[in-house]
C-alpha cells in the first residue's frame, strides 16, 4: 500500500501592498480636488475625494500617504497611438530588443505607460524584421501593439517617408506584416487615393480582417474618395464585430489642405469624428499644429473624438543634432525635427515630433483646453481606440498606471502596474 505524501505547509499568498497617491486627481470625467487614489498591487481599488476615504474603507492608506506640495496633480498613465521613438532610439531603426526599449523608457519615464511603436515606409524586408522584433516587446508587455506608418501613402504627401519605397496597396505585404507583428499590428496607416487601398478585396479590407484598424493619412485623397473609405471601414468592422473605430494620422498634417473649391479629406475626416465613426489624432504640440486649431476641433468635434498624440522620433528627451528616421535622414534644430533637403538648406517637411506625451497636454492647456479635457484626449479616448478597457483611466478595477505632476504638469513621480518608474 503506497504512502500518501505529506503535504508541505504553505505560506498563505501575501496581501498586496496597498498605498495611496495624493492630490488634485484627474479622472475621466474631470478634476476632483483634494483627492486619493488608492492602489493594490497593481490594480486601481478606489479613487475620490479624501473626506469620502474613511466610509470607502481605505482610510487607512489615505492617512498613510505623504501629504503632496500645493498645485500636485495626479494624471492616468498617458496612452500614445502614434510614437517612433525617443532618447536617442528609432523603431524604425532598432535592430535590438533593448533599442527599441530605449525608446519605449524614455517615454514611459514621462508619464506614457501605454505605447503603440510607429513604423515608417521602407523596404519590404526592414518593415517585416522590425515588425517582428517589437512583436517581442508586445509580447513582454512593453509595447500595447505596433502602428506602421505607410507605405501605401500618397507621393504628394509623404512628408518625411522616402518615396522610392512608396507602393500601391499591396494585400500580400499586409498578410506578410500582420503574420511578422504575431498579433501585435494595431494600425496602419494608409492613403484613399493610393491605388488597391479602397474597394473590395483592397489593403482597407485586408486590415479589417486581419483585426488591424485603418488609419486615414498622408493622402491628396478627394472629400468623396475619404467619405468613401470611411463609410467602407466603418461597415467592415460593423460587420466584423470589432468593436473599435479607424482614425484619422495627425489630422491636416501631410493632407491634402482644406480649401473652399478643393475641400479634400480633412472635412469628411471632420464629419466622421463629429458622427463618432472615428478619431483623430492631433499632434498638438505647439509645432505641428497652430493652437486655436487645436482648440477649434475639440470644440467642433467634442473631446471623446480627439487623440492626443506625439509622432515623436528619436530626438524626443534629446539635444538637437543629426537623427535617422527610417531611411530618412532628419536635422533637429530649436527642438524641430525636419527631413534633410538639399533643395530646402534650411529644412524639408517636418519629420515627427520632440515631444514628450505630458508636453503635448500641457500644450493644448495652454491653447485654451480644460485640462480634465486634455488629458481625456491622451489617455482615455486612445484606450478605447487600441479596445483596451484595462489602462487609460483613474477607475477602481484598471491597471494602476499614475503619474504625479506639478500646477504645470512637470513630471515628479510615474507609476505603471503599481510599480515606480
Amino acid at each position: 500500500m503506497a504512502l500518501e505524501p505529506t503535504p508541505v505547509p504553505t505560506d498563505p499568498p501575501a496581501a498586496p501592498a496597498v498605498f495611496a497617491v495624493r492630490g488634485d486627481v484627474v479622472t475621466p470625467t474631470g478634476l476632483v480636488p483634494d483627492a486619493a487614489v488608492v492602489v493594490a498591487g497593481d490594480r486601481i481599488v478606489w479613487v475620490g475625494p479624501l473626506e469620502d476615504a474613511a466610509a470607502a474603507g481605505v482610510g487607512d492608506a489615505v492617512l498613510a500617504a505623504e501629504e503632496p506640495p500645493p498645485g500636485t496633480y495626479v494624471l492616468p498613465g498617458l496612452v500614445d497611438l502614434h510614437d517612433h521613438g525617443g532618447g536617442g532610439a528609432s523603431f524604425p531603426d532598432a535592430t535590438t530588443y533593448d533599442e527599441a526599449l530605449t525608446a519605449v523608457h524614455q517615454h514611459r519615464r514621462h508619464g506614457t505607460t501605454t505605447m503603440l511603436a510607429s513604423l515608417v515606409t521602407a523596404d519590404r524586408a526592414t518593415l517585416l524584421d522590425r515588425a517582428a522584433l517589437l512583436a517581442d516587446l508586445a509580447d513582454a508587455g512593453e509595447l500595447a501593439g505596433i502602428h506602421a506608418e505607410g507605405p501605401f501613402l500618397a507621393p504628394a504627401r509623404r512628408g518625411a517617408h522616402d518615396p522610392a519605397h512608396l507602393l500601391a496597396g499591396d494585400v500580400t505585404l499586409v498578410r506578410e506584416l500582420v503574420e511578422a507583428a504575431r498579433g501585435h499590428l494595431r494600425t496602419m496607416t494608409v492613403a484613399p487615393d493610393v491605388e488597391g487601398v479602397a474597394g473590395a478585396g483592397g489593403v482597407a479590407d485586408a486590415l479589417v480582417r486581419a483585426g488591424v484598424v485603418p488609419s486615414i493619412g498622408h493622402t491628396d485623397a478627394t472629400t468623396q474618395e475619404a467619405e468613401d473609405l470611411v463609410a467602407q471601414v466603418v461597415a467592415r468592422l460593423r460587420e466584423a464585430e470589432v468593436p473599435r473605430r479607424m482614425t484619422a494620422t495627425h489630422l491636416f498634417n501631410a493632407m491634402r489642405p482644406l480649401h473652399h473649391r478643393e475641400a479634400g479629406p480633412i472635412p469628411a475626416c471632420l464629419a466622421a469624428a463629429r458622427r463618432g465613426d472615428l478619431v483623430v489624432e492631433l499632434v498638438a504640440d505647439g509645432v505641428h499644429l497652430d493652437p486655436a486649431l487645436v482648440r477649434t476641433v475639440l470644440q467642433t468635434v467634442g473631446v471623446d473624438q480627439v487623440a492626443l498624440v506625439t509622432d515623436a522620433m528619436a530626438a524626443a528627451g534629446m539635444a538637437d543634432g543629426a537623427y535617422e528616421l527610417g531611411p530618412m535622414s532628419v536635422t533637429v534644430t530649436d527642438g524641430v525635427a525636419r527631413v534633410v533637403d538639399a533643395d530646402h538648406p534650411e529644412g524639408g517637411a517636418i519629420a515627427g515630433g520632440t515631444a514628450h506625451l505630458v508636453d503635448v497636454v500641457r500644450a493644448t492647456v495652454a491653447a485654451g483646453v480644460p485640462l480634465a479635457a486634455a488629458v481625456r484626449c491622451a489617455s482615455w479616448v486612445p484606450a478605447g481606440v487600441l479596445g483596451l478597457d484595462d489602462v487609460g483611466g483613474l477607475v477602481a478595477g484598471r491597471r494602476a498606471d499614475l503619474v504625479v505632476t506639478d500646477r504645470d504638469l512637470a513630471v515628479r513621480h510615474v507609476c505603471r502596474g503599481g510599480r515606480t518608474v
